[in-house]
């Protein structure tokens, strides 16, 4: 996961700055992995990161720790049902959350009752509509469905990025600006093309694996098969790689 976020770490964090001494809240921080960049990209800031997991909170307060970060106030939190004072914070992040929430709009509505009047809102979510890749196998495009499925049955909304705009607004959000942050990768950048394939793609694609074969989504045989080639596509001349997350950034609703 640390990986993961220090390759998208310029075109996700690009032209976010938060100044020393602002009131920052990390919505659904999980391991850690914003959180490390949030604090090396933002030095002085008073972050609060909070998750609903306690598992994945210690996980991040070793990781903070271990890189010597000390002013970090960890909280266990849902932000549908929380303790945190209203109106409390300059800046809200919130990074791959919404996607996995039955209610994306509601929990908006929430995180907006948290800022301060003038307080901004960054949100950053993924598309999983966007994946394509060379060369495209009939395996590799069944994975990578059966990812995108078994989403879907969880109630997560795997394509949420390009719902952004309305779900802002219907949160009641002002000055709302929404852009595609895009990644593509191919041989004439074989670092990039390798992180994209085999810290992000691949991995997001297996993590679902016991979930696409219990409920036989994708047979396990062309699982396996679409999971090499996906991982196969770093290492072909002719392998390319694209994506597009999507960025918001929005003023605090008027109260």
């Amino acid at each position: 996961m640390q990986e993961q976020s220090l390759i998208l770490e310029e075109l996700l964090h690009g032209g976010t700055v938060y100044q020393p001494g602002s009131k920052v809240l990390e919505v659904g921080c999980g391991v850690g992995a914003q959180t490390l960049i949030l604090l090396r990209r933002h030095p002085g800031i008073r972050l609060t990161s909070i998750d609903i997991s306690e598992e994945s909170l210690g996980q991040a307060r070793v990781s903070v720790n271990a890189a010597g970060y000390a002013h970090v106030l960890f909280r266990r939190e849902d932000i549908m049902d929380h303790s945190l004072e209203p109106g409390s914070f300059d800046h809200l992040f919130v990074c791959f959350l919404l996607e996995h929430l039955g209610d994306p709009a509601g929990a908006l509505v929430k995180m907006g009752a948290l800022l301060k009047e003038g307080g901004t809102l960054t949100v950053i979510e993924g598309d999983h509509g966007s994946g394509c890749w060379t060369p495209e196998t009939e395996a590799s495009r069944a994975a990578w469905e059966g990812l995108v499925e078994s989403q879907r049955m969880l109630g997560h909304d795997p394509c949420i990025g390009r719902r952004l705009y309305p779900l802002l607004k219907e949160a009641g959000f002002e000055e709302i600006r929404v852009e595609p942050r895009a990644a593509y990768a191919d041989q004439s950048s074989p670092d990039l093309l390798d992180g994209a394939v085999n810290q992000i793609i691949t991995p997001m694609v297996f993590s679902a694996r016991e979930h696409v074969l219990k409920h036989r989504l994708v047979d396990p045989a062309t699982w396996k098969q679409g999971l090499e080639d996906l991982s196969g596509i770093s290492s072909r001349e002719d392998g390319t790689f694209f994506y597009s997350w999507f960025k918001g950034v929005a003023c605090s609703p008027t109260r």
